[in-house]
Order: C-alpha cells, then structure tokens, then sequence
C-alpha cells in the first residue's frame, strides 16, 4: 500500500514542503484544474505539474481526475470527440508514468454536501448531508445556494442540463458509461495507467438525477463491462459508507479478488439518519466504518495500489477548502498506516 495525500495545485493552500513532512507520504494525488472540461490535457501542463511535485521531494501517484464532460454522460452526438480528447489525456498521463486515474460518472453533480462547516462537539467543524435540507435548495437561481457549487452553473445552464437529463435514467447512463470505457479502457491498458472510478457520493439519486455506482452489484457490473485490468475502481470507504445496506469489508474481499481495486479513499462517517450523515474523525470508534475489518479485508487480497486520507474535519483553528485542510488527515495518514502495519504484522 502507498499512502498519498490529496494537493490541488500551485494554488492549493497547503505548500508541498509540508506534505512531505506528513510520515510515510511520498504520493501526491493532484489534477490540472485550468484545464476545460471536454479538452486534452496538454502534455507539457501535465509535466510542469509532475516536475513541480518531483521537485518537493515526491511523486504523482494519483490523478484525481479528468473530468467526464456531460456531453458523454447525456450520450450526445459530441461524444466521440470528447473522447478522443479523454484517450488523449489518459496517454500523456501514461507517457509520464502516472499510473492510476480516479474519475467518475454523476451525472452534474460530483459529491455533494448540504454543509461544508457543520460544528462538532470537539469544536471541529466537518462536512454533512440531510436528504431533507438538501430537498430544500432552490436550482431554479442555479447552483448558488447549494453548498461549495457557487459559480459552477448558472440557472439557465443548469435547467438546459437537467432537461437533457429527462430522457437518461439509470440503464441508459449504464450505457453511456459502457460506450465510455469500451473506447477509454483499451487506451489505457496500453499505456499502463489503471482506471478507477469513484463510487457516487452520496450512493443514491439526487435532484432526479441516476446514481448507478453505489454498491457490490454496481462494483460487479463495472468490471463486467470491460474485461481488461485497467477497468477498475476507487474503494471509498466514506461513499460507500453512507448507505448502511452496504457492507464494506464484504466490498473490499469481492471486488479485490478480482484485482479491480486500483485506488483507496479512506474517510469515516457517521449516520445520523435516514440518508443523513456527516463525516467524522478516522479512527473507527468516531463513525460507522470499521477501518480495522476494511483495510484486513483489503490487506488480505493483495492490495498494494495508492490510499489516501479523504476529507478531514477543520481543527487546530485552521482555515481554507472544506474537508481539505492539512490537520485532520495528517492524522488519518498516519491512523491508517498504523492500522496498515499492525494488519501486515498479524498475518506475518
């Protein structure tokens, strides 16, 4: 296992210096975030990148991600280009030896939160979701009243968008995302770079829209669509998590066997109810995830690709991005490599 910690840039508050500081982090998980979505990545942006985190005395393990422009979500005629323009990027990164990409399929939304800043009893402050306030956020003003989507869309762009996506439920995303990969995963296999999608977060529907990867059978049917090794996932413990149904260490044995674990995303939740949840300290006393039973089960298949720390609360006073301060998963990384060698060291 390499444990790698998550760095948004040059513009990213936390310097490089200080994540080589964090004990046993040598992998960087980062992005081109000036980038549009739908274009190439240029080869040279990539390599300033790859030099810059070179130059802190580390490496990037991870990219996380290239954005899927909605265009091949929706299935529109455009795809095709777009994902030609995708192979192409995934053939820069394998040309630079950056060997895991994490993406993933949500249709207009990545992960989503009702409260970036929720306080805790510790003083702390830490991301949470309610299904019931999330029902309350207005989309017909855009995306401006729901939490860390500001600028993302305007009212007009959005309404066009969930119009678009009216026709597209879950089986036709299904396809959507077969068309993708069958096209996608061959690229990648031939320049080593393993593909890893990322589970929905939250693992259910939201705002109409179809969340399909969000369980064991969605994890199955993934790695069924293209039988390559390249066609794998991000194990994450926080979005799969979410959905009490879901049974991690169950997870982690059955989509490990197959070797399709390429990536791991390590961050506790604690459920609150029914679809509510906010995210909590590592160590599993603090939430619902039992870090001991998934990084066993994890251990025991033979995992050996990059984890990381997800989101962390806001302690020690610290400000910045939501979840991304440097604090709290400095000491998930060291929480779970602890827990790591303990494993390793008990089936020694």
């Amino acid at each position: 296992m390499e444990m790698t910690f998550r760095w948004f840039g040059p513009d990213d508050p936390i310097p490089l210096a200080h994540v080589r500081q964090i004990p046993g982090v040598r992998g960087v998980v980062s992005a081109l975030y000036d980038v549009p979505v739908g274009e190439a990545w240029p080869r040279e942006k990539l390599e300033r990148l790859a030099a810059t985190v070179d130059d802190a005395g580390l490496h990037v393990a991870v990219i996380e991600s290239i954005p899927v422009h909605e265009d091949i979500k929706l299935g529109r005629p455009t795809r095709d280009r777009l994902i030609d323009a995708y192979c192409a990027s995934v053939e820069a990164m394998g040309a630079l030896g950056i060997p895991v990409l994490c993406y993933n399929f949500m249709p207009i939304f990545d992960w989503t939160r009702t409260d970036l800043a929720m306080p805790m009893p510790d003083g702390s402050t830490a991301l949470a979701y309610d299904e019931a306030a999330l029902a309350r956020i207005d989309l017909s003003r855009g995306t401006g009243d729901l939490p860390g989507w500001a600028t993302a869309y305007t009212a007009e762009e959005l309404a066009a968008l969930l119009a678009a996506y009216r026709d597209v439920d879950a089986e036709r995303l299904w396809e959507h995302l077969a068309y993708f990969l069958e096209r996608v995963a061959p690229v990648a296999e031939r320049a080593n770079v393993r593909m890893a999608i990322h589970p929905d977060d939250p693992p259910w529907p939201i705002f109409g829209l179809p969340r399909i990867v969000t369980n064991a059978a969605a994890f199955d049917r993934l790695c069924d669509l293209v039988d390559s090794p390249a066609n794998g996932v991000t194990f994450c413990t926080g979005s799969l998590g979410a959905d009490p149904a879901n049974d991690l260490p169950a997870i982690a044995r059955r989509i490990g066997a197959r070797g399709r674990i390429h990536f791991a995303h390590c961050r506790n939740v604690a459920l609150t109810g029914d679809r509510r949840f906010h995210e909590a300290p590592h160590p599993s006393r603090f939430g619902h995830v039992d870090f001991h039973a998934v990084l066993r089960a994890l251990h025991a298949t033979g995992f050996s690709g990059p984890m990381r720390p997800d989101h962390g609360r806001m302690i020690w006073g610290e400000t910045g991005r939501p979840g991304y301060g440097l604090y709290d998963r400095a000491l998930g990384a060291t929480y779970l490599q602890g827990l790591w060698e303990g494993i390793a060291g008990a089936s020694a």
